[in-house]
Formats: structure tokens, C-alpha cells, sequence
């Protein structure tokens, strides 16, 4: 798609499409975005933290999406918004290149089975295949170089990135967004040690991902052991995250890059794992909990709030002396109790 095929707007139309008070000319046209910093005459920036508040006055956009409160030190035209984030959000995708583009159908390289049910507006790209007993719903993309196992399903509007894998058996919602390298449905780590040697457990249980799911590239969701590993609605998932067999997250949960969740472990609903989060086996996190970024979760956590573990980055020698202290904690608590105790007694 050429820069002069992306979609355009006139500033009128966005403050319709956006809900925006528009202070300008309703009849520029855009076609693009960009920061306050980089926009020129034909894009719309925003501001939607403080932080760059420096940058607005020195702005070339056509308009900036921004609050009521900032307006006045606006020099173009604005689109006021009381969450200009959000509304940002909602133009990138207005602006999509990909949006609105026609389906090429099934390219001739594809292998699809005879048996596989396909939907209105579906296309399968350059060496994909989609194998027997698979349906995808109306207006599904498989990129070039997936893999649809047998008898998986994919809900209409879903899109499969160049090189995924959907194995066998898994349940895709609707519009659900899989980018490339990522792996629906892979075996759990399951073996049984008989002393010596390890026996591969045979997965049996699937993958079932809610409607407007998001999985970053090179993610792995396990399939279940037995039971199914189960993705609620709307959980976003960033790249490089492994969500291990028979795992369960809750609806409106976000996970950040480099999360690992280990086997039987349930998230609940609107739960955020920052990066480099790990949670041990067989955990429950109830609903509302964030966790903050590289720590490790071994106890189950039943209250809604925000948790830490782990220590801060500071000078090597200063590490040291305190990593030395760690180890004497537990025997200064006891010092400490039976002080106490002396005290006390």
C-alpha cells in the first residue's frame, strides 16, 4: 500500500468519529500521526502526559489532540478530548493501513483441506496451511507462512500474523490479533521421572482464547494437560510471554513482555503483570491485583493492590554487602524476638 492509499480525514470528521470539540479549520484534511516533536502540517499529534507539555508550543501538526485545560497554549488546532490517550488510540486505528484493505482470498500456494470451512472476506496468505476439520469465521486473515492445526476454530474478524501457529484443536475468539512467531496450543511441560529418566505426559486438553484477545510475537500459550488452558476477553498479552498448561486469565487482564506463568495458575479479571513478572504453579490472583515488574509471585494473593518483590538496581559493592545482610535476616529476627521476650518478660 503506497502512501497516497492510506486513509485520510478532514478534522471535522475526527471530532465526530472521536466525540472531540474541534477549535479549527473542520475542512484540513490528515493522514497520518506523530508526536508533538516530529508531526507535520498533514498529522495530528497528541499530549497526553505533562511531561511533554514542553513540546506543544513548538509544534508543526495540523491539530493535537489534547485537554481542554492545554488548549489555550495550542498554537494550531486542537481536538479536545477529556482522555486524549484514548483518543489516540482510537485514531491509530482509524489510520490503519490495514484496515479497510480488500482480501486477496486463498493465495495458490496455500494448502487448505478440503474439509476446512471457511467464512465470507477470508484470506490465507502465500504458503499458509490450514488443516482438516479447521473453520475460520467470516473476514479471518492467516498470514503467510501460518499454521492452522485440525480442527481448530477462528472467530470472524480474527487476524493471524506472517509465521503462527494455531495447533491443533484450539478455539480462537473473535477478533483476535495473533502476531508472527507466536504458538497457540504447544504442549505443556508435562514428564514423570522414574528415577533415572524423564516420561513425556501426553497433553490432552486444549486452548481457548476469548474474543478480543492480543498475543505479541514470539509468545507460547501452553495447551492443557487435561483441561483447557483458558484466555478470558480482551486480555492483552505483549511479545515474549509463556503462559504455561491449563493457566486461566481472567477478562481484561494485561501481561507485559518476558511474563511467565507457571502450570494451574489462575489470574483474575483486570490484573496487570508488569514486565519480567513470574508466578509459581497452582497460585490464585484475585481480581485487581498489579504486580510491578520483575517480581516473583510463590504465594497466592486474595486482596486487590499493587505488589513488589525484589530489589532495586544500585552500585555492584553496595549489592554485595546487602546481599550478605539478606542471608543474616532470618537470624536477626530471632535475635529480635528473644529481646523482646527479655523485654518483655
Amino acid at each position: 500500500m503506497t502512501r497516497r492509499d492510506l486513509p485520510t480525514y478532514t478534522l471535522g470528521e475526527l471530532a465526530s468519529l472521536l466525540g472531540a470539540r474541534l477549535v479549527g479549520d473542520p475542512d484540513c484534511r490528515i493522514s497520518g500521526l506523530a508526536t508533538l516533536k516530529e508531526a507535520g502540517p498533514d498529522q495530528v499529534a497528541f499530549l497526553a502526559n505533562r511531561a511533554y507539555l514542553k513540546d506543544l508550543p513548538q509544534t508543526r501538526a495540523a491539530a493535537v489532540l489534547l485537554q481542554s485545560q492545554h488548549g489555550e497554549a495550542c498554537p494550531t488546532a486542537r481536538l479536545e478530548l477529556d482522555n486524549p490517550y484514548l483518543g489516540y488510540a482510537a485514531l491509530s486505528r482509524l489510520l490503519d493501513p490495514l484496515v479497510g484493505r480488500r482480501p486477496a482470498g486463498v493465495h495458490s500456494s496455500a494448502v487448505v483441506d478440503a474439509s476446512v470451512i471457511l467464512g465470507e472476506r477470508v484470506e490465507v496468505g502465500a504458503n499458509a496451511v490450514i488443516e482438516a476439520g479447521a473453520v475460520l469465521g467470516d473476514d479471518v486473515t492467516v498470514g503467510s507462512g501460518s499454521v492452522v492445526g485440525a480442527d481448530a476454530e477462528i472467530g470472524a474478524g480474527s487476524r493471524l500474523h506472517a509465521n503462527v501457529t494455531v495447533c491443533h484443536g484450539v478455539v480462537i475468539g473473535e477478533r483476535v490479533i495473533l502476531h508472527s512467531g507466536c504458538v497457540i496450543g504447544g504442549d505443556g511441560f508435562g514428564f514423570a521421572h522414574d528415577g533415572s529418566r524423564w516420561h513425556k505426559i501426553a497433553q490432552l486438553g486444549g486452548v481457548v482464547l476469548g474474543d478480543d484477545v492480543e498475543v505479541g510475537s514470539c509468545s507460547s500459550i501452553d495447551r492443557g494437560a487435561l483441561g483447557d488452558t483458558l484466555i478470558g476477553n480482551d486480555v492483552k498479552i505483549d511479545s515474549q510471554v509463556q503462559i504455561a498448561h491449563n493457566v486461566q486469565i481472567g477478562d481484561h487482564s494485561a501481561l507485559a513482555g518476558c511474563v511467565g506463568i507457571a502450570g494451574s495458575t489462575k489470574v483474575g479479571r483486570h490484573c496487570m503483570l508488569g514486565g519480567g513478572v513470574g508466578l509459581s504453579g497452582h497460585l490464585t490472583i484475585c481480581d485487581g491485583v498489579q504486580v510491578t515488574g520483575m517480581s516473583l509471585v510463590t504465594n497466592s494473593i486474595n486482596e486487590p493492590g499493587v505488589y513488589s518483590s525484589g530489589t532495586g538496581a544500585m552500585k555492584n559493592v553496595q549489592w554485595r554487602k546487602n546481599a550478605v545482610r539478606f542471608k543474616q535476616l532470618d537470624d536477626i529476627a530471632k535475635r529480635l524476638s528473644r529481646l523482646e521476650k527479655e523485654r518483655d518478660g
